[in-house]
């Protein structure tokens, strides 16, 4: 009899069905809590949290990663997040299945590392379901936040990074005080012309204008100088000084988004890279014109002086990395795990070079490492992987490989000029590929570690009850 009852239920609701008259499967989106309003908060919450993470450093794929986590984790399930390098687009369904857009323009892009790291918190906090009325209130408050130090103390990381840089050249003492001091009067002038809105074009012919003219005004005092001051290439000085100013980190951040398939983010990011270089072209030549006017003839080789030991690298990398971090108002914990990966980094491409790797496969295996450590165990200490990153490859960016060229081309040896362009090209897309790699790898390792992490809290929880 029981038998006889399911089996008529059963003809019974099949026959609903195919007349239509068969309840509908439950859909979040027209059933769930959230109404056409909860729908817009959600989109703008989630389109404000990403416009900050591009516009505080965070790569095209990161943000379109943690954008949809977190909208999933508001309740939107179908969501599509478009993002170029000047905008971002989250789109979903609403609940009366009309598509429901928010875009947000990218106006103001500023390096801040502790921001960034907040903002990720943020995303994984409302990746695990945090009300939209909250996210909102929480982002509001972290864009008003401080920076963790002033002006002056990222004044003092890029000062820092310009005399680490000598010192990876071979430089003496003095031409990393040189190329110190240079730095800091270009961070002036940047931070003058940030103030007045100048465009990033004219900051970057300002800024090679004032480097160059350093290099003049050293080459006139050169012969005046104490003797126990030493050599002071002016070519390697203002190639340290101006590392700041240089595209390294640029033409790396566009070719990793066009291995993440952000064509058009990568497009915008290398036509960047070609403006910002133009800038530096112009006002080197602009300035050495000048010079060969007044009579003053500046050499344009780029000789860097002996490497130094190993060990010596690795401690200059790891100052390049801190003061990069410093530089970028990273807070304490990441300005550490910078210095780790720099140490890393430097003595991974060192010893590549040892075993006889060229610059290039050198530059990739160590952008490997870093991407796998820093992803794989820095969200431990609450600091994204990206960070780290970023932070570990600084010494090994192509900027000076660009500097190198820019100097080639000025002065008419466009053959050399060339060769350094495509050695910096490849580099850039060694370290592109081998922190993206590196990251990929090191995930199912984290996923594991998390696991592991879930069984031991469960177990110390039933021991507890």
């Amino acid at each position: 009899m029981l038998a006889l009852r399911t089996a008529g239920r059963l003809r019974s609701r099949l026959a609903e069905v195919i007349a239509g008259e068969a309840s509908p499967v439950p859909d979040p989106l027209t059933e769930g809590a959230l109404t056409r309003d909860d729908v817009l908060d959600v989109l703008d919450a989630m389109v404000r949290m990403s416009e900050a993470l591009l516009s505080a450093g965070a790569s095209a794929a990161d943000v379109t990663a943690l954008t949809l986590r977190a909208a999933a984790g508001s309740g939107l399930v179908h969501t599509q997040v478009d993002i170029t390098f000047t905008a971002v687009i989250v789109s979903t369904a609403g609940p009366d299945r009309q598509p429901l857009t928010a875009v947000r323009v990218v106006r103001l892009r500023a390096t801040d590392y502790a921001r960034l790291s907040r903002l990720y918190e943020l995303a994984h906090a409302a990746a695990d379901g945090m009300p939209p009325a909250e996210i909102t209130t929480r982002l509001k408050r972290l864009l008003s936040q401080r920076r963790p130090y002033r002006g002056s103390v990222s004044t003092l990381g890029a000062m820092g990074l310009a005399a680490s840089v000598a010192v990876l050249l071979g430089g003496s003492w003095a031409v990393a005080l040189s190329a110190a001091l240079v730095t800091g009067f270009l961070q002036v002038l940047l931070l003058a012309a940030n103030q007045r809105g100048l465009p990033a074009f004219f900051q970057q012919v300002a800024g090679a204008g004032l480097a160059t003219t350093f290099a003049l005004a050293l080459l006139v005092w050169q012969p005046h100088l104490p003797g126990w001051v030493g050599p002071l290439p002016p070519s390697l000085v203002v190639g340290s000084g101006i590392v700041v100013l240089l595209a390294g980190w640029s033409l790396v951040g566009s070719a990793e988004d066009a291995i993440s398939g952000f064509y058009v983010t990568a497009g915008a990011r290398a036509f960047e890279t070609v403006l910002l270089t133009t800038g530096l072209v112009l006002g080197i030549a602009g300035v050495l014109d000048l010079g060969q006017r007044a009579g003053i003839t500046l050499s344009l080789s780029f000789s860097p002086g002996e490497a130094p030991a190993l060990l010596v690298q690795v401690l200059a990398g790891a100052a390049c990395a801190l003061a990069w971090a410093v530089s970028g108002y990273a807070d304490g914990r990441a300005v550490l795990l910078a210095a780790l990966a720099g140490a890393t980094a430097t003595a991974a491409a060192g010893t590549g070079a040892i075993l006889g790797l060229g610059p290039i496969a050198s530059a990739g295996v160590a952008a490997l490492l870093v991407g796998f450590l820093a992803e794989g165990t820095a969200w431990r200490w609450n600091v994204p992987g990206l960070v780290v990153s970023i932070c570990g490859i600084v010494p090994l960016l192509p900027g000076l490989a660009i500097y190198r060229a820019i100097f080639a081309l000025v002065g008419g040896s466009t053959s050399v000029g060339l060769t350094q362009l495509i050695s910096a090209v490849g580099t850039a897309l060694a370290l592109a590929a081998g922190v993206t790699l590196g990251e990929f790898c090191s995930q199912p390792l984290r996923r594991e570690f998390d696991r592991i992490e879930q069984r031991v809290r469960r177990r110390s929880l039933s021991r507890r009850f």
